[in-house]
């Protein structure tokens, strides 16, 4: 078993606070989460396929991952990458995309199993770690987003002795399981909030390092464009904060966000 590689991005997991890992669908939304004072952005992979017109979970998604974090790598945030499952059965081709992802300045990368087999997972992050030795791996099993939970203390073993540097278990809430987890692990333990589940007090209080909010702002996003077309409509006023169009426009250029007038 090897050590996490202390990156700066590694870094972030070992604070006094969880890391608060806001997931952006594209470079305006990286950006303005960037100008909340967030040091590190994740991207969504149904977000950016959604966005793109692509299903989430297919090797479609792989060119517009890369496209995106191309455009995202060089700004002065920190940026992981939701690269669902590599986009390949083949390590070596996982391990490739992961190179060409850190190339473009990606610090991070979730790979997922999908609950297939682990062995196979094991390979592809063991490729990862060959091929970019210095991205942080965040080894998601979805043993809970996907089952029953059965298999998650084997399979996280598992990803860690391949050289995960932590490890995302996306679908669980149970307080108890989760400090059970925590107590088990050598590595950060990654949870995705949800508005059901424990709050992010709660979950830093069971000793979990990494909380991310996957698709929940993409989705939040949208579900606040169809309320203001409805108010609309309807004749009322919608509510809500709405960025003004100088602001927006910002987003595109590098520098402090300005405020101006326009359509």
């Amino acid at each position: 078993m090897t050590e996490p590689v202390r990156t700066a991005f590694a870094e972030l997991h070992y604070g006094d606070e969880p890391l608060l890992l806001p997931n952006a669908w594209d470079h305006a939304s990286a950006r303005a989460l960037a100008g909340q004072g967030f040091r590190a952005i994740g991207t969504t992979s149904l977000g950016v396929a959604a966005a793109a017109g692509l299903p989430d979970g297919t090797p479609a998604g792989r060119d517009e991952t890369l496209r995106l974090a191309l455009a995202l790598g060089s700004e002065p945030y920190l940026l992981s990458v939701d690269a669902e499952d590599g986009y390949s059965e083949d390590p070596d081709e996982v391990g490739e995309f992961a190179r060409q992802l850190a190339a473009v300045g990606a610090v991070g990368v979730n790979l997922e199993d999908r609950l297939g087999a682990p062995a196979l997972h094991a390979a592809k992050i063991a490729a990862v770690k060959s091929a970019a030795p210095g991205l942080f791996v965040n080894a998601r099993t979805d043993t809970y987003w996907l089952g029953d939970g059965e298999g998650t203390m084997a399979r996280l073993d598992a990803y860690r002795q391949a050289g995960a540097d932590g490890v995302f278990v996306p679908g669980l809430t149970d307080r108890g399981a989760i400090a059970a987890l925590v107590r088990h692990l050598d590595v950060p333990l990654n949870i995705l909030y949800t508005p059901a589940g424990p709050t992010v007090p709660d979950l830093a209080g069971l000793g979990v390092r990494r909380v991310s909010l996957g698709s929940l702002l993409y989705r939040r996003a949208l579900g606040a464009a169809l309320e203001a077309v409805v108010e609309i409509r309807q004749g009322r006023t919608p509510r809500g904060a709405v960025p003004s169009y100088g602001a927006v426009d910002a987003l595109s250029r590098r520098g402090d966000l300005t405020h101006g007038e326009g359509p």
